[in-house]
This record gives structure tokens, C-alpha cells and sequence, in this order.
């Protein structure tokens, strides 16, 4: 019995423990935003340009600007598409292409810049076209537009995509962000067209 005595008051400590500790527990809130990596690959278009190395052949490293038709020219293979593919898809085409051209085919395609156009309109300071040489947020390009105006609402912002030939509209609300809270980035493409609506009242 006063075995059993101890069992059930230790029991009923270590309850009351975890109780305690679940009571203190709070959620801290920060004004610092932690930066979320796109899990989306790069895609390829006009205007990027991509740095080629070859293991075996650094004679051969350069950097290549990918043309209006999405091709570029390359040594001892000539011309081959590089418009709509990702950074891993161009890699593993190129060791394929230099299987019978190198001994080693290890070839490491980065990229070195990306063109990308975005248009920010509406309700910003500075509605403009702006240019992106590197990945970009639609919250950073409405800053480079100079934010939102007084009457901006970044609760309903309109990104348009065109894909395939057709034009999409997606409403993003950007307060979360704005408050500090973590939340998923969204990358703009060339192309985009972002408006911010003004509030109703």
C-alpha cells in the first residue's frame, strides 16, 4: 500500500510538471521575418545568363546569355535550347551531349543573373516597371515601387501571371508578412503584373 502511495504521488508531480510548463509556454513574436527559400526551381528564359564549367576542361568555362529563341551556342556541341528548362535539367542534357566530346563529363551549369521584368501598379508609391537581375519577392518589388501609398491594401495584392497564354490572377495578403509573422515567399517571373488595390475606406 505505501508502495503504491509513492507510484501515484509521483505520478501526479510529474503532471503537475508538464502543466506548469505548458501554462508558461508563450509564442514571441519578432519584427524579423525569416527568409523562405523558394521551393520551386528556377526555370530558364531569354535574357538569364548561365556559367558552364567543365571538371576536365577549364579552358572551355564561360558564361553564356541565353538568346530570344531560348538557345545558346556552346563549344565542340554548337547550339542547343536552354529557354524553359531548369538549372538540373540543362546540367544533366550537357553531360549527355559531352559524353563522347570530354573524358570527364562532370559539367556544373550556375546561374550567373536572371532578367526579369515586373510591372507594379495601383495603389504604390512609384508605379513603375522594374527590373530584377536575382530572385525577387512581390513584397520586395512593391518596395522598389516605394510601398504601398496611404491608401494601399496589402491584404487583397493581385500578382497576374501569364502562363501558357493565359493570364492568372492570384490575391495575396502580404499583412501576415508586414506584422513579422513567418510566411511562405512568392517569387515573382518575368512578366508579372502586380497591382495593389486601394482600401474601401
Amino acid at each position: 500500500m505505501k508502495r503504491f502511495v509513492i507510484i501515484a504521488s509521483t505520478i501526479c508531480t510529474l503532471l503537475f510538471a508538464v502543466l506548469l510548463m505548458a501554462a508558461c509556454e508563450t509564442t514571441v513574436r519578432t519584427g524579423v521575418v525569416d527568409r523562405v527559400v523558394s521551393t520551386s526551381p528556377v526555370v530558364l528564359g531569354p535574357g538569364d545568363v548561365v556559367r558552364i564549367s567543365y571538371t576536365t576542361a577549364p579552358e572551355l568555362n564561360g558564361a553564356q546569355k541565353i538568346r530570344s529563341d531560348g538557345r545558346i551556342s556552346l563549344p565542340q556541341i554548337g547550339e542547343i535550347r536552354a529557354g524553359g528548362k531548369t538549372l538540373g535539367q540543362l546540367q544533366s542534357e550537357l553531360m549527355a551531349l559531352y559524353k563522347t566530346q570530354l573524358k570527364n563529363t562532370d559539367v556544373v551549369v550556375t546561374l550567373d543573373s536572371a532578367a526579369t521584368q515586373v510591372y507594379v501598379s495601383g495603389a504604390v508609391k512609384s508605379p513603375k516597371k522594374l527590373d530584377f537581375d536575382r530572385p525577387t519577392t512581390v513584397l520586395q518589388a512593391i518596395m522598389e515601387a516605394g510601398g504601398p501609398n496611404a491608401f494601399g491594401n496589402l491584404r487583397k495584392v493581385h500578382l497576374i501571371r501569364i502562363s501558357n497564354g493565359i493570364e492568372r490572377t492570384q490575391v495575396l495578403d502580404l499583412k501576415p508578412t508586414i506584422a513579422g509573422e513567418t510566411t511562405r515567399a512568392v517569387y515573382v517571373k518575368n512578366g508579372d503584373i502586380i497591382s495593389v488595390p486601394q482600401s474601401a475606406f
